[in-house]
C-alpha cells in the first residue's frame, strides 16, 4: 500500500495562487498539472530518482501538514516526547515520505485521477476530498485526503487508501518501535532507513579511466 501512495498523492501540487481555493478545485487543478509534467518529462519517465526527489520535495510535500501527520502517527507517545525529539521525528518522517512518494512516482504508468466534489460549508476548517485512481485493466482505487484549512491554505494531514489510513498504519509500527527502544530508538530507526534509501538512490560514480 505504502509503495503505491505517491502515484496518487503526488498530484497534490502546492500552487500558491490556488492556496485559498476550494480543496477539491485545488486537487483537481494540481492533478492536471503534475500528470502533464510527468508525461512531458522523459527523465521522470525513465526513473531519474534525483529529479523525482526534487519534484516531490518542491511540488508535492509542501502541501502536507507534517507536524500534524507526525503527531497523529506517533499517537499517545507524542505527549512524552521532548521538543527536540518532536523536531527530529517530524524531520525523519518527512524525509521518509519524500523517498516513499518519489519511489512510487517513478512507477507512474498513465493512471488518471477522478476528483469528486468536496462537501465544504462556510466556515468549515476540515474536509475530506475523495478521489479515485483510474487504471487500465483494474478497478478504480479510492483515495481520500483529510484536509485542514490553515493560514497557508488547505493542507493534507492524512491519506486513506481503499479505507486504510496512512497515519494509523504508521502508528502501529511506531508504537511497537517506541515500546522496544523508546522515542530515540524510533528516531534512529527512521534515520537509518532514510540513510539506506539515500545511498540506493545516489547516482553511481563513474569508474576512473586507466
Amino acid at each position: 500500500m505504502i509503495r503505491s501512495i505517491l502515484t496518487f498523492v503526488a498530484v497534490l501540487v502546492p500552487v500558491v495562487a490556488l492556496a485559498q481555493d476550494a480543496p477539491d478545485a485545488l486537487v483537481r487543478k494540481a492533478s492536471d498539472d503534475v500528470l502533464a509534467a510527468i508525461r512531458a518529462d522523459k527523465d521522470l519517465q525513465s526513473g531519474n530518482m534525483q529529479k523525482i526527489y526534487a519534484i516531490a520535495d518542491e511540488k508535492v510535500l509542501p502541501h502536507f501538514d507534517f507536524s500534524r501527520m507526525t503527531r497523529l502517527a506517533v499517537g499517545r507517545n507524542w505527549a512524552t516526547a521532548t521538543d527536540a525529539q518532536k523536531e527530529s521525528l517530524t524531520k525523519e518522517f518527512r524525509t521518509m515520505l519524500v523517498r516513499t512518494y518519489a519511489t512510487s512516482l517513478s512507477q507512474y504508468r498513465n493512471q488518471t485521477i477522478e476528483v469528486k466534489p468536496a462537501k465544504v460549508a462556510a466556515g468549515d476548517k476540515e474536509t475530506v476530498v475523495k478521489t479515485a485512481v483510474i487504471q487500465q485493466g483494474g478497478p478504480p482505487i479510492p483515495i481520500d485526503y483529510s484536509m485542514e484549512k490553515t493560514d497557508a491554505g488547505w493542507k493534507v494531514y492524512d491519506v486513506i487508501i481503499d479505507g486504510v489510513s496512512l497515519v494509523t498504519t504508521y502508528r502501529g509500527s511506531f508504537n511497537d518501535q517506541i515500546q522496544k527502544s523508546g522515542i530515540d530508538g524510533l528516531v534512529k530507526t527512521l534515520s537509518d532507513r532514510n540513510a539506506v534509501s539515500q545511498s540506493k538512490a545516489a547516482p553511481a560514480k563513474a569508474e576512473p579511466k586507466k
